[in-house]
């Protein structure tokens, strides 16, 4: 395994913490990407990795998306994630969480972790009795999910606008790849506007409930991104836009709530010579975080849907920037932050 510096996706990190406790068996990552604006704010993903390289390269390409997103989203915070390497069985005990919450307290405020995938609120909760270092709690605006899925709606509506010259989602084909909170709580969004829907999940008996609930149709997961639609929304895990599976989508538009879509970075312009324009995931999925660290500076729920609410805008004045430069949007957005944060 090559030093984590070494690492493709090491991007001049300020901090990677590697954790093991052997009488929980606790084994997880930290990564600081910056503290520019503030402390480094990221979620924990629970989940269970191939091998420990894989959960280190997940860490340092989520944290960095972390600090791009929460620049964009004008947060007084910089980017981290943690990540706990769970075993194949999942289990998930309390003595584990509260060896990881002592991890968190370990780094003295530098990291404000939070809700991710694998974790819940009550997980939140109970790591918030060991470490003040956690957002998202229920008397903080609790699951983030809502605000994601609203965030990634408005995104879905300003791409349809970009592409189609409106936001009226009427008869429009959306093809949603995941809908657990976000893509579910999307899905209601589009079809309370009256858009056309064809729903895919790992749990297929999920996505067909939901198909049969909203009027749209469900297909497996593994043929929602060959499907012929106008947008295709993925609100799963990241890393699905390769260079097979951008060659095989038949749409105009890829804007969904997935973090890092784009599995090596070059598949941004490989979707902008075919023509499809592509939302930049930590731009369109920022609302959730923007709930989770209301806290930091005291907003309200009206200043936290105002944020919200930009998000198109702040899509908009991408595109046309990409239209302008001939850049791909995801390299219009990445200067963007980077510039925010000082790099």
């Amino acid at each position: 395994m090559p030093a984590i510096w070494d690492l493709p996706d090491f991007d001049s990190h300020e901090a990677v913490h590697l954790f093991e406790d052997r009488a929980t068996g606790l084994k997880a990552v930290i990564a600081v990407h910056s503290t520019h604006l503030g402390p480094a704010a990221g979620g924990t993903r629970f989940w269970h990795y191939a091998d420990s390289q894989s959960a280190i390269t997940d860490a340092l390409r989520l944290s960095r998306g972390m600090s791009y997103k929460n620049a964009m989203a004008g947060l007084s915070a910089g980017g981290g994630k943690a990540v706990i390497l769970a075993n194949p069985s999942r289990a998930k005990p309390a003595e584990l969480l509260d060896a990881f919450a002592r991890a968190v307290d370990s780094l003295g405020g530098k990291y404000i972790t939070a809700q991710d995938v694998g974790m819940s609120e009550a997980d939140m909760v109970h790591l918030s009795k060991t470490t003040a270092h956690v957002a998202g709690l229920p008397d903080q605006g609790g699951d983030p999910g809502p605000y994601t899925s609203r965030g990634v709606y408005l995104g879905v509506r300003a791409a349809a606008k970009h592409v189609f010259g409106t936001e009226d989602m009427q008869g429009v084909h959306v093809a949603i790849q995941g809908v657990g909170s976000v893509g579910g709580g999307l899905a209601r969004y589009l079809a309370q506007q009256g858009a056309k829907l064809t729903l895919a999940d790992v749990d297929a008996a999920r996505a067909a409930a939901l198909a049969d609930e909203l009027g749209g149709v469900s297909v497996a997961a593994d043929a929602i991104m060959s499907v012929e639609a106008d947008i295709f929304s993925p609100c799963a895990l990241g890393a699905i836009l390769t260079e097979d599976s951008v060659a095989g989508l038949n749409v105009k538009a890829v804007a969904g709530g997935a973090n890092n879509q784009l599995a090596k970075g070059i598949e941004g312009r490989m979707l902008a010579d075919r023509g499809i324009l592509y939302a930049p995931d930590y731009v369109i999925n920022a609302g959730g975080i923007i709930n989770v660290l209301r806290h930091i500076d005291s907003a309200d729920d009206v200043e936290i849907n105002r944020r919200i609410d930009a998000i198109p805008g702040r899509l908009s004045e991408i595109w046309k920037e990409s239209d302008a430069s001939g850049s791909t949007p995801a390299e219009v957005a990445d200067k963007m932050a980077q510039k925010l944060i000082g790099r």
